[in-house]
């Protein structure tokens, strides 16, 4: 069992992103893949890597990225009781802020990975205070 990390936040993302051309942005998917699956792995379920994510994307033109953040925020908001939390953000709010932030030049993404982060720090506060990390 290991400490999750809590400090993630969208300024810090878009500026590496944008430092390391998007390679950050692709870290960035695999160790919150990898966090996610730690803190809900006794749900049944599973988050595809980095490696699924990248192939997956391809093949389906880039759709299967919204079905990953998608999953992401369901699967946050099912597992916080667990913890004693609640998230109110759903899937389906992450999908529509992506899907209809491509209208308003792409600001619909930072919103959703926003909300995706903010979620992901309130879930590994509590999964790092419940397991005494």
């Amino acid at each position: 069992m290991r400490r999750i990390q809590t400090d993630r936040n969208i300024v810090m993302y878009v500026l590496l992103n944008i430092i390391t051309c998007g390679i950050y942005g692709y870290y960035f998917i695999y160790k919150l893949a990898e966090d996610v699956n730690i803190m809900c792995k006794d749900d049944g379920q599973s988050t595809a890597g980095l490696g699924m994510f990248i192939l997956l994307s391809f093949i389906t033109c880039g759709f299967y990225a919204y079905y990953w953040y998608y999953q992401i925020g369901n699967r946050l908001q099912a597992n916080a009781p667990k913890y004693g939390i609640s998230i109110p953000e759903s899937g389906t709010t992450i999908l529509l802020w992506c899907v209809v932030g491509m209208i308003v030049c792409g600001l619909g993404q930072y919103v959703a990975m926003h909300l995706i982060i903010k979620n992901t720090n309130a879930m590994a506060t509590a999964y790092n205070m419940a397991n005494g990390l």
